[in-house]
C-alpha cells in the first residue's frame, strides 16, 4: 500500500530511483535496436556527469570553508541566531564589547605521524603552551584540549604547520577592546554568555536577546568623556598615593550617565585575575559620609522653605553646643555669616543653625524626597543602601546638615545633587540614552526658583569660595566642595579623609538648558607639594576642574567668558582656609 498521496511529488529518493531505472530502459532500448555503440556512449557520459558534479560539489565545500571557517548551516536555517551576546555601543555607536570567534586546540595522538616535528611545532608556534600538558597529550592515547580560547592569528599558525592530529574547535568569546576603560560600567560576562557585572549584567536579557538580529545594544555614556574622565582621575589618585577615588559625569536634565569611572580599575577581558575589591564598583555599592557637599541639600531645603533667604544673618563666631557636643568650624571667624556666606565659606555651625531652624522631620522629609533614604534606583546592581542614623535627634539632624551621621553611594548623591540643578525634578540614573532634547517629568522636589538660587550660589562658591581650584576658563563651573574625616572602627579619624567636589555647568542659561554634573570623589588622599593639602578643594576640586575643561568640546558647552563684578581678593591666611574645606 502506498503511503503517497495521489498527485503529490514523490519523495526525493524515489525521484532518482525513477530517473535510474529511465536511463536504464534507454540503455536497455539501445542493446535491442542494435546501436550497442550508443548504450556505451550514454553510461560514459552519465559516470562522467556523476564524477563532474562530486568534484563541484567538493571543490564549492572546500572554498566555503576555507573563506569562511565560522559558518555555520545550521544557524543559517534557524535565522542567523550567531553568538550569545549582541554587541554593546555607546551613545556614539562606539564599539565596547562583542562576541568574537576564538578556537580551542585539541591534540589526537592516534592520527600524529611524527611526534618530534608535532612537538617543536606546536611549541614554536605557541610559545605559552604548556610543555608537559603537551607531552602528556602525546604520550597519551585520546584527543586532548591543548590550549584556548586562541586567537585567529594564533589559530592561523598553528594551521599552517599542517599537522596531522591537531584539531580545532570554534567558539566564540566576548572581548572588551577598550580595555580597562569604564570597566565597572561596562562590566563583563562569564565563558558560557551570561553577564556578571555592569551593564553586561544589569542589561543581561536585553543583550541576549539582540544577539539574533546582531542589534547593538547601546549604553548612554560616551567614551570620549569616559575616557577623559578615567584619565584625569586616574592621574589624580596615583599622584596623591589614595586608596580609592570615584568619577561621575550625569545629564542632570535626563538623568543620564555619560561617564562613571571606579579607581583603581580592572581589564574586563581578564576579570577573574583581579581582586574582589578591584572588581567592586565603590560608584554604586560604597557608601560613604560626604562631608559638605550635603550642605547643597541643606542650604536648598532652607531656601525651599522660606525659612532663610541668601541674606539671612547667623550667629558663627561661637561654637555650637548640641548637648555635650560641641560642633565647630574648621577655621573660625569673628563676625557673623549670611546664609550665602556659610555656603561659599562651608560653615558647620552655619549649616546647623540653618537644619535646626528648619527643623528634624521637614529636613528628614527633603532628605526623603532627594533620595538619600534608600538605594539609588539604577540599573546596575549592588546598588549599595544607606546607613542612617538610628534616631534623628538634633544632634544627628545638625551632623547630616554638613555630611556626618548619614552615609549615602555616590550615585545617590549625584541624583540628589542634580534634582537641585535640573529645575528641582528627582531623575533616577540611568544607563539608557534617551533622545535629543528629552525630558522626563520626574519627581518635584524643590521649586524652579530654589534651583535657580543654589545654581547661583554653587557659581560664586567656585568664584569665590572653597571651589576656587574647580574653574574652567569660560565655562560657567560651579560646585561645592566636601572634605569629611572618615569613620573607622566607630570613631572619626583625622589623618583619614574623604575629599569630594559637587560640580555642575554651565550654571547660567535656562533652567531647561542641558546642565551636566561632574562628582569627584578622593578616599584617603595624602597631601603633596602640588596640592598643598588632603581637602576637596586641594585635591578633588583640581581634578573635577580638569575634568570639565577636557569634555566640555565633546557635550556641546562652548567657553563664554562673562562679565564678573571686582571681589575683594581674600587675605592669604582666608584663601587658604576656603579651601581646606
Amino acid at each position: 500500500m502506498s503511503l503517497t498521496h495521489p498527485g503529490l511529488p514523490a519523495p526525493g529518493w524515489r525521484w532518482i530511483k525513477e530517473r535510474l531505472w529511465s536511463l536504464e530502459r534507454a540503455f536497455e532500448k539501445a542493446r535491442t535496436s542494435g546501436r550497442a555503440e550508443n548504450d556505451a556512449r550514454i553510461r560514459i557520459f552519465v559516470v562522467l556527469a556523476l564524477f563532474v558534479a562530486s568534484f563541484v560539489y567538493l571543490a564549492v565545500g572546500a572554498t566555503r570553508l576555507a573563506l569562511f571557517p565560522g559558518f555555520d548551516v545550521a544557524s543559517v536555517a534557524r535565522g542567523g541566531s550567531g553568538p550569545g551576546r549582541a554587541p554593546l555601543v555607546d551613545r556614539r555607536g562606539a564599539l565596547l564589547a562583542a562576541d568574537l570567534p576564538f578556537y580551542t586546540l585539541y591534540l589526537d595522538p592516534r592520527d600524529v605521524w611524527d611526534r618530534a616535528e608535532t612537538r617543536a611545532g606546536l611549541l614554536k608556534a605557541l610559545p605559552d603552551l604548556s610543555v608537559s600538558r603537551l607531552d602528556r597529550a602525546l604520550a597519551g592515547s585520546r584527543r586532548t584540549f591543548l590550549a584556548g580560547p586562541l586567537s585567529p592569528r594564533e589559530r592561523d599558525r598553528v594551521h599552517d604547520l599542517g599537522l596531522p592530529g591537531v584539531v580545532f574547535e570554534q567558539e566564540p568569546r566576548r572581548v572588551y577592546p577598550l580595555g580597562g576603560a569604564g570597566a565597572h560600567l561596562i562590566g563583563f560576562s562569564d565563558t558560557g554568555g551570561e553577564g556578571l557585572a555592569g551593564a553586561e549584567g544589569a542589561l543581561n536579557d536585553r543583550i541576549r536577546a539582540g544577539a539574533g538580529d546582531r542589534q547593538p545594544t547601546p549604553l548612554s555614556i560616551d567614551m570620549r568623556v569616559q575616557a577623559a574622565l578615567d584619565d584625569e582621575l586616574n592621574a589624580a589618585a596615583t599622584r596623591l598615593q589614595a586608596k580609592g577615588a570615584v568619577g561621575l559625569i550625569t545629564n542632570v536634565q535626563t538623568g543620564e550617565i555619560l561617564a562613571m569611572s571606579s579607581w583603581p580599575t580592572f581589564d574586563p577581558n581578564h576579570a577573574g585575575e583581579f581582586a574582589p575589591d578591584q572588581l567592586r564598583n565603590q560608584a554604586v555599592a560604597s557608601v560613604y559620609e560626604m562631608g559638605s557637599t550635603f550642605k547643597v541639600f541643606t542650604l536648598a531645603v532652607g531656601l525651599d522653605t522660606h525659612q532663610i533667604t541668601p541674606e539671612t544673618l547667623f550667629h558663627t563666631t561661637k561654637g555650637m553646643a548640641i548637648g555635650s557636643r560641641v560642633i565647630r568650624d574648621l577655621h573660625a571667624v569673628d563676625h557673623d555669616m549670611t546664609a550665602t556666606d556659610i555656603f561659599l565659606k562651608s560653615s558647620n555651625i552655619g549649616a546647623s543653625q540653618i537644619a535646626l531652624q528648619v527643623g528634624g522631620s521637614t529636613m528628614t522629609r527633603y532628605f526623603q524626597a532627594f533620595g538619600l533614604f534608600h538605594a539609588a534606583p539604577i540599573e546596575l546592581t549592588g546598588s549599595a543602601r544607606p546607613i542612617l542614623p538610628r534616631e534623628w535627634n538634633p544632634n544627628t539632624v545638625a551632623s547630616a546638615s554638613f555630611g556626618h551621621a548619614i552615609s549615602v553611594s555616590p550615585v545617590a548623591l549625584a541624583a540628589g545633587v542634580g534634582s537641585v540643578l535640573n529645575g528641582g525634578r528627582y531623575l533616577p540614573l540611568t544607563l539608557q540614552p534617551m533622545r535629543p532634547g528629552a525630558r522626563p517629568e520626574g519627581r518635584r522636589v524643590i521649586s524652579e526658583e530654589t534651583s535657580r538660587l543654589m545654581l547661583g550660589l554653587m557659581r560664586r562658591n567656585v568664584l569665590e569660595g572653597s571651589g576656587r581650584r574647580a574653574n574652567a576658563a569660560g565655562l560657567r563651573v560651579g560646585g561645592k566642595t566636601g572634605s569629611a574625616e572618615k569613620v573607622i572602627d566607630g570613631r572619626y579619624v583625622r589623618d583619614k579623609v574623604l575629599a569630594s567636589f559637587a560640580g555642575v555647568f554651565p550654571t547660567d542659561g535656562a533652567l531647561s538648558d542641558d546642565r551636566y554634573l561632574v562628582l569627584v570623589l578622593i578616599d584617603e588622599p595624602v597631601a603633596d607639594a602640588e596640592s598643598g593639602g588632603r581637602t576637596g578643594g586641594l585635591t578633588a576640586a583640581p581634578a573635577a576642574g580638569k575634568v570639565i575643561d577636557r569634555v566640555a568640546p565633546f557635550l556641546g558647552v562652548s567657553r563664554r567668558f562673562e562679565q564678573v563684578a571686582a571681589q575683594p581678593v581674600p587675605a592669604t591666611a582666608e584663601l587658604a582656609a576656603l579651601q581646606e574645606r
